[in-house]
Order: C-alpha cells, then sequence, then structure tokens
C-alpha cells in the first residue's frame, strides 16, 4: 500500500485529497461493506461519497451494465438512444416538474454548471443567489458560488454571487430564533438583499448541505424564499445532487420538505442514480430548458451503459421502497448517534434525516471546531471497520454518516457501536 500511496504522490496534485494517515485501496464490495487490498472488511457509511446509494455490486445493476456493454457502449447524444430516452421519462415523471425535460450529465458538478448557464441565459443575467455553506461542485463556474471557503480556492468567477441566510440553521445570527422567527428572519435578508441589486437569475440551494456537514434549514424556509423569489421573476434550482431519490427518507426529493405543491424551475441530479456509474443531469420546463439559442450536445452524458445502470437502479430503488427503508433505518440510527453524543462533550449537535447524519464535534466546553477530533474519530472508525465520511463549514469538523439506502437494522446498529466506540476513544 506504501508503495502505491508513493506512486499516487508522484503523479496526482497535491490538492487531491485522500483519507485516513494510511490511505487505503479498495477493491471490492458487497451489499454494505467493502474490501480494502489487505483483505480488511468494512462497513461502508459513506458510499464513495453518497454514490453507492443502493448496494455495492448490486446484481440488477451490474447485469443490466454488463449487457449493454455487450452491445454498445457509446454513441453520443448525436444518435437516438433507447435507455437514455426511457431514464429520461421516468425522471421527468418523477420530478414534479410540469412539461419537463432531461439533460443527461457525467457529474453533479456539470449538471449545476448547465443550470447556471440556463438560469443565466433564460433570464439574462449572470447574477446568482447561493446559500452561506453551501457547495455545488469542483468547476470554475460552480466554485464561484461555493459558500463553503474551504471548497472555494478562488474569488474569479463568470458570476456575480451573493450569499443568503439560511442554510445552517444552529450557527449564524439566527440561531437563536425560534424556526418561525428563523425564516422570518432569512426572508427579510432576502428581500433587503434583492432591494439593493437586480436582474438577478436565480437562487441554488442544496435542501441538505452535504459537504457543508448535512445542515439545513427548517423546513418552509425555500417555500418562503420562493415567494419572493416569484415576485422578481427570479428561478429557483434545487440541488439535489445527495439527497435526491428518496434518501432523506421523508420526501423522495428535498425540495418536498419545502413546497410540496410547487416544484423548483429547475432541479439538478447525480451521484446515487447510477449507484456508482458516472451520471448526473438536469430537469427544467420547456420554457426553461429550450431557451438556448446555440447548439450543444454531450459527448459522455447519456451513455448507454450509464443510463442502462441508472433504469435498473431506479427500478430497484422503487420497487423495494428503498425511500421508506431510509426513513425507517435511518430514524432508528439517528435515534442510536443522538443517544451516543448526548452523553460526550465533544459532540455539539446529532442532526440529519433518513439516511443522512451528521456529527459536529466542538472543543469541550466550547462552541469552537474541532477538525482534530473529526480526524481522530475518522481513523479510529476504519480501525473498528467502519467507513466514514467529513465535512463541514466550521474546518471539517462534522462526520457524514450516509451508508446505502438498503442498510439493514443490523448493520445500522452494528455501525452506530463502532462509531459509539471511535467517540469514546477520542
Amino acid at each position: 500500500m506504501t508503495a502505491l500511496f508513493d506512486r499516487h504522490r508522484a503523479v496526482m496534485p497535491e490538492w487531491l485529497a485522500l483519507y485516513y494517515r494510511h490511505p487505503i485501496e479498495i477493491t471490492h464490495g458487497e451489499g454494505r461493506h467493502v474490501w480494502d487490498s489487505a483483505g480488511n472488511r468494512y462497513l461502508d457509511f459513506f458510499g464513495g461519497i453518497l454514490t453507492t446509494m443502493t448496494a455495492h455490486a448490486l446484481p440488477e445493476v451490474t447485469k443490466a451494465v454488463a449487457e449493454q456493454a455487450g452491445r454498445i457502449i457509446h454513441s453520443s447524444t448525436l444518435y437516438l438512444n433507447r435507455p437514455m430516452v426511457e431514464l429520461a421519462e421516468r425522471i421527468a415523471h418523477l420530478s414534479g416538474i410540469p412539461d419537463a425535460r432531461v439533460f443527461f450529465t457525467t457529474s453533479g458538478t456539470e449538471a449545476n454548471d448547465t443550470a447556471l448557464l440556463l438560469a443565466t441565459a433564460y433570464r439574462g443575467s449572470n447574477q446568482i443567489l447561493a446559500m452561506r455553506n453551501s457547495y455545488h461542485g469542483r468547476s470554475f463556474s460552480a466554485v464561484g458560488i461555493t459558500g463553503n471557503h474551504s471548497w472555494s480556492p478562488t474569488s474569479l468567477s463568470p458570476l456575480q454571487t451573493l450569499y443568503v441566510h439560511g442554510g445552517v440553521r444552529s450557527r449564524g445570527p439566527y440561531a437563536e430564533l425560534s424556526d418561525r422567527q428563523f425564516i422570518n428572519a432569512c426572508v427579510a435578508d432576502l428581500e433587503d438583499l434583492l432591494g439593493h441589486t437586480r436582474d438577478v437569475a436565480a437562487l441554488i440551494a442544496e435542501p441538505v448541505q452535504g459537504v457543508g456537514g448535512f445542515t439545513s434549514p427548517p423546513d418552509g424556509l425555500y417555500a418562503a424564499f420562493r415567494e419572493v423569489l416569484d415576485r422578481h421573476g427570479i428561478l429557483w434550482i434545487s440541488d439535489e445532487v445527495q439527497t435526491g431519490w428518496g434518501r432523506t427518507g421523508d420526501h423522495f426529493w428535498g425540495w418536498q420538505a419545502h413546497a410540496q405543491n410547487g416544484a423548483p424551475d429547475i432541479l439538478t441530479f447525480a451521484k446515487g442514480i447510477g449507484n456508482g456509474m458516472s451520471i448526473g443531469g438536469v430537469v427544467a420546463s420547456a420554457r426553461v430548458m429550450n431557451c438556448l439559442d446555440s447548439n450543444s450536445i454531450s459527448t459522455f452524458g447519456g451513455s448507454p451503459v450509464t443510463m442502462a445502470a441508472g433504469l435498473a437502479n431506479l427500478s430497484y430503488l422503487l420497487e423495494h421502497d428503498l425511500q421508506g427503508n431510509a426513513r425507517r433505518v435511518g430514524g432508528l440510527l439517528l435515534e442510536r448517534l443522538r443517544a451516543v453524543g448526548a452523553q460526550l462533550p465533544l459532540v455539539r449537535e446529532v442532526r440529519g434525516r433518513g439516511l443522512m447524519a451528521g456529527i459536529e464535534l466542538v472543543k469541550p466546553g466550547t462552541d469552537d471546531a474541532h477538525p482534530e477530533a473529526a480526524a481522530a474519530v475518522l481513523e479510529a472508525a476504519r480501525e473498528g471497520g467502519l467507513l466514514l465520511g467529513k465535512g463541514g463549514g466550521h474546518n471539517t469538523s462534522v462526520l457524514r454518516v450516509a451508508p446505502p439506502m438498503t442498510l439493514t437494522v443490523a448493520e445500522a446498529e452494528e455501525g452506530a457501536a463502532i462509531l459509539e466506540q471511535a467517540l469514546r476513544s477520542v
């Protein structure tokens, strides 16, 4: 492993982050478990950054990929593509957006890039509203609307970005307010901000901030924002890269916790729909999607192989009610983690919904972020056979827990026990 690590450092950029003091090479997986090159078995509570959404080596998906690869692997969007049309039809129906059109990309970053292109072209403006502590991808334009400074390496941008309060409930100037007061204060902040600018193209927001540490506002905030946006003709982009497909348990899309009777103008998705295959995409009404007045294609977006994987994965997810499983098992896991956190001064908050849990760590007796403790817990959990993620807007001090959505009650208990031991050891 040391030799591979040395080779990695010799050819990869320094900013390409790796977990653990001694990084591991994952060689194969099955269900909710993976194995490294040394033969160690781990319960996977991060799923390749919420991407192995259903299960490792899911037979239905691997069979669909193999069969499609045996027919044709690639054609581009210049030719009719049956799996792409079939998946687009299903996603358009599930999106809740009237007269929906779907464009496929290869990643969430590219999906958000496309959403920004559509919004700015449709509105004739390069002004974007984004949430503080947000993350929307690695590209030049996506970095320009990222409110989490840890993931924004440059202030240069093709966009003029204005940041809005509301993505983080338990920190900041409105943290002590009630939920209703919090929403009212954030709406007043938005109204004030719009009073000092004009012709804003869109608000882009994650219903649950992923890299930001699984933070979210009170339910209803974005519905209240929508009322203001509509008065100004501003579009609402819901970034569902991490929250889509039922992971939050209560809803199929994260936006539905805020505005069940009013879908966003644009919805972006990626990660879990491919269960590891590179699929991203944008859903928008025809009036928005068709606003571009120049040609465009995608070489790899909508690949026959990835579309076959997406179709098989989506069918499995719906037929096995994985949203319901995320609600049930995720609820038990959150309850268990909150019980552990209540006993430890290291834990400031356990938050989340469904199979998205964030454990925020602080220096005991203070409200100060504790990234060293988060790194230590990550290491201890790995030693115990559990893989976790990290994040947060305060120096990466939040443990991110997001297992595949087929997680069983027994596996939830096993993972919680390992995580409890890791927390206590730190």
